[in-house]
C-alpha cells in the first residue's frame, strides 16, 4: 500500500472511538483504496453534505444501534478545513474524536493548486515520485512538469516527431486517463514552442478523447493510399483538397512500431472503424487487414475472436478500480453488439467461448462487488460513478454558468450493448452528432423503482424509503433536488412515458422562458424488454428498429436547438435469463421481480434462499435497513424451469454498468 494511504489509515484503529469526525477538504477519504481500507477496519462512512439527509441516516443507522448497545463505528466526513468541524451539530462534537487530512500535508514539496487538480487514483504514482525525486520545494510550473513526467509519463521536451506525440496520446486515450485541464494547457504550450506541430489541432486532440479518435479515423484511408502506393499498386491520385474535419498533417505514421501495437485494439474495440478499400486484396502487409472492410461475416468472426482474446486476458481482479470495470464493460458491450448484429449465426465454438467467458466475468464481478460496491456511492460525483451522482454532476455546470441549460434523458432499460446499437442508428441519421461516452453503475437491485429514482433524486435509496417501491414521486424529488441547488420550480421540468409519437409536450415545456433543467424518461426500450420472447437477439433487433425511427433523433435535435446540453443514461440494462423455479414464498416477498425478490425480514429471505442455494443475499448497501434483496443465481430468473425471458434486477455486467453519454453536434 502506498505511503500516503498508510499515513491516513493508521488513524483508523478499531475500538478507539465509535464516532470520528474528519475534516477532509481534498476528498482523500473518498479515494477508492482509502474507502476500502476504512471498511476493512469495520468503519462506516457518511459525508456531511445535506443536514437533513445526514440526520436521517445517522439516527436510523447508527444512533439507534448504539442505543441498543450494538457495536458499530462511524466516520463523519466534512469536505472543508479543520476549523469548520465546529460547525457540525453539538451532539456530534461532544461524542466524536477529531481528525484532519490534506494534500498539503501529504505532498509538502509540491504546488498544492496543481496537486489538487489530480484524480485521486494518480496520487500513488505521485507519492512514489515525491519520495524519489522531489527533495526541494517546487513552484506551479515545476510541479506541472514533475507531474507530467512522473505520473503520466509525458516529457514534452522529448516529443520531436509525430510518432512521439501519437504514442503519448494513444496511451492516454486508450487507457481513458483523466489529465487535468491545467496540465493539458501547459503541455500544449510546451509543444507549441517546438517546431513540427504548428498545424496540429493540439487543443482539441490532446484533451478530447472522441476528437482524437475521429482525427485518426479520417486519416486512416489516406494512410492506406500511401501503403498501396509504396507497393506500386497504382492508386489513383486524389484531386482537390482533402475534406478533413481536423487540421494537421494528412499522413500519419500508423506503421511506426510504437503506433502499430495499438492498431488491432483500436479496431477491435470499435474506437476506429474499418473502411472499404479497393486495393485490399493486393496489400501485402497482414496487419492492415483489421482496418479494412472486406467479407462481412469473415470480418465479424475475426473481430469477435480478437475481442474474446482481449477480454479473456483483462478481466478485472478483486483489487481493481471501478473505472477498470467501466473500460472492460464497454469492450464486452462491443462484443455482445457485434455477436448479435447479423442474422448469420456465429460458429458454435465461438458461441461456446462467449458463454464460458461470460460465466467467468459474472463470478469475477460478484466477487469484486462484495468488497468494493459499498464504497462507490461515497465517491465524488465528478465524474459520476453511480446513477445518483449524475444530478450533482449536472448541477456543477448549471451553477458555474447561469445561462447553462441541461437535459437529462434517461432511456429506461438501455444496456451498454444496446446503446451501441442505438448510437450507430443515430449516427446514420445525424452524422454531425458527437458522442462523449462514459459509464456509471446502477443501483443493486437493478430495478426501476430503486435505480431510476436514485438517478432523479440525486441520492442513495436510503433517502427515499417511502417511495422505494414506486416511481410516482420522481417529479417531486427531481424538483426538490434542484430547489436545493437554488433553482425555482419554474426552472425545472420533468416528463416520462416518452419513446413514440409526437414531442409536443416536451416542446411546450422547454419553450418556457425560465426553463433551465429538464429530466425526461424514455421508456420504449423497457416496454420492448418486458414483451420480449425472442431473447437478447430479438431485443437487439427491436431496439435497432426503434432507434432507426425518427423519435430519438428528433428529441435530441429539439433539445440541442433550444440550447440544452444533452446527457443520456439508463437506470439498468438487461440480460437473457433461464428459469430456475418460482419461490414458494406465499405473501412474504415485498417485491417479486424475475431477477430479484425483496424482503423486509432476513429470516424470511434466508428461508427462500434455502430453495435456491446459489442465489445471492445482497446486503442493504445504500438501501433502507428493511429492504433486503435476494438476487437470482447467475443468468437465471425466478420463473418456471424451461422458461426464458429478458429481464433485470440482478448484478450482471449488462444490468449493472450503464451508459452515460453527452451528445452534441460538430461545429459546421
Amino acid at each position: 500500500m502506498s505511503n500516503w494511504r498508510e499515513q491516513i489509515l493508521r488513524e483508523f484503529t478499531p475500538n478507539v472511538a465509535r464516532l470520528t469526525l474528519v475534516a477532509d477538504p481534498d476528498g482523500l477519504l473518498l479515494e477508492e483504496g482509502i474507502l476500502a481500507g476504512i471498511r476493512e477496519r469495520r468503519f462506516e462512512l457518511i459525508p456531511f453534505e445535506d443536514h437533513i439527509a445526514f440526520r436521517y441516516a445517522y439516527e436510523t443507522k447508527f444512533r439507534s444501534r448504539w442505543d441498543r448497545g450494538e457495536q458499530t463505528e462511524l466516520v463523519v466526513v466534512l469536505h472543508s478545513d479543520a476549523r469548520d468541524l465546529n460547525c457540525l451539530p453539538y451532539d456530534l462534537l461532544q461524542a466524536g474524536r477529531r481528525l484532519s487530512f490534506s494534500l498539503g500535508e501529504i505532498f509538502p514539496n509540491l504546488s498544492y493548486p496543481v496537486v489538487a487538480t489530480l484524480d485521486r487514483r494518480d496520487l500513488d504514482a505521485l507519492d512514489d515520485a515525491q519520495e524519489q525525486y522531489a527533495s526541494e520545494t517546487l513552484g506551479d510550473n515545476a510541479t506541472i512538469k514533475f507531474v507530467l513526467r512522473h505520473v503520466f509519463d509525458i516529457a514534452p521536451e522529448f516529443i520531436k516527431e509525430p510518432s512521439d506525440l501519437l504514442r503519448v496520446l494513444l496511451r492516454r486515450h486508450h487507457r481513458e486517463q483523466r489529465i487535468p485541464a491545467l496540465l493539458d494547457k501547459r503541455f500544449v504550450q510546451l509543444l507549441r514552442q517546438q517546431h513540427g506541430f504548428e498545424d496540429w489541432p493540439l487543443e482539441t486532440i490532446i484533451s478530447d478523447r472522441q476528437a482524437f479518435f475521429a482525427f485518426l479515423q479520417e486519416r486512416w484511408p489516406l494512410f492506406l493510399d500511401r501503403a498501396a502506393s509504396e507497393e506500386g499498386l497504382g492508386v489513383r491520385e486524389r484531386t482537390g483538397p482533402y475534406a478533413l474535419e481536423f487540421s494537421g498533417p494528412t499522413d500519419l505514421p500508423f506503421d511506426h512500431d510504437d503506433i502499430r501495437i495499438y492498431i488491432d485494439n483500436l479496431f477491435l474495440e470499435g474506437l476506429l472503424e474499418a473502411v472499404p478499400y479497393e486495393q485490399a486484396e493486393s496489400l501485402s502487409k497482414p496487419w492492415l487487414v483489421i482496418g479494412i472492410r472486406r467479407d462481412e461475416q469473415a470480418d465479424r468472426e475475426r473481430r469477435v475472436d480478437g475481442l474474446l482474446c482481449t477480454l479473456d486476458s483483462t478481466i478485472p481482479q478483486e483489487d481493481a478500480r471501478h473505472d477498470d470495470w467501466f473500460h472492460f464493460a464497454k469492450t464486452w458491450a462491443e462484443l455482445v453488439a457485434l455477436s448479435l448484429e447479423s442474422d448469420a449465426m456465429l460458429p458454435e465454438p465461438i458461441r461456446q467461448k462467449i458463454e464460458t467467458l461470460q460465466a467467468r466475468i459474472d463470478d469475477a464481478l460478484v466477487s469484486w462487488l462484495a468488497n468494493r460496491y459499498a464504497g462507490l456511492s461515497s465517491l465524488p460525483p465528478v465524474p459520476p460513478v453511480m446513477l445518483h451522482h449524475i444530478p450533482r454532476f449536472l448541477a456543477r455546470h448549471v451553477k458555474d454558468d447561469t445561462e447553462h441549460k441541461v437535459a437529462f434523458v434517461l432511456v429506461d432499460g438501455l444496456s451498454l450493448d444496446q446503446w451501441i446499437v442505438t448510437r450507430k442508428e443515430l449516427a446514420k441519421q445525424r452524422p454531425e452528432y458527437r458522442f462523449r461516452e462514459h459509464a456509471v453503475f446502477a443501483w443493486i437491485p437493478t430495478i426501476t423503482s430503486v435505480s431510476r429514482q436514485a438517478a432523479f433524486t440525486g441520492g442513495p435509496p436510503i433517502y427515499f424509503p417511502d417511495s422505494i417501491d414506486t416511481t410516482n414521486k420522481e417529479p417531486v424529488l427531481w424538483t426538490k433536488f434542484w430547489a436545493d441547488q437554488g433553482l425555482a420550480p419554474q426552472e425545472v421540468g420533468y416528463d416520462k412515458g416518452l419513446g413514440d409519437g409526437a414531442l409536443d409536450c416536451v416542446e411546450e415545456m422547454i419553450a418556457r422562458p425560465r426553463m433551465r433543467v429538464v429530466g425526461l424518461v424514455v421508456d420504449k426500450v423497457d416496454r420492448i424488454m418486458h414483451g420480449m420472447e425472442l431473447g437478447t437477439a430479438g431485443m437487439h433487433n427491436q431496439v435497432r428498429q426503434w432507434a432507426n425511427q425518427p423519435f430519438m433523433a428528433n428529441l435530441i435535435d429539439l433539445l440541442l436547438d433550444n440550447g440544452f446540453c444533452v446527457h443520456l443514461s439508463s437506470d439498468h440494462g438487461n440480460i437473457e435469463a433461464a428459469g430456475c423455479g418460482r419461490p414458494t414464498e406465499g405473501a412474504v416477498a415485498d417485491q417479486r421481480g424475475e431477477r430479484a425478490r425483496v424482503y423486509s425480514d432476513s429470516v424470511l429471505r434466508s428461508r427462500v434462499k434455502e430453495q435456491f442455494l446459489d442465489a445471492l443475499e445482497w446486503p442493504p448497501f445504500g438501501l433502507p435497513e428493511d429492504y433486503l434483496p435476494l438476487l437470482a443465481p447467475s443468468r437465471s430468473a425466478f420463473v418456471r424451469e424451461g422458461e426464458s425471458l429478458v429481464g433485470h434486477g440482478g448484478a450482471s455486467l449488462e444490468e449493472l454498468i450503464v451508459p452515460f453519454v453527452q451528445i452534441d453536434r460538430r461545429d459546421p
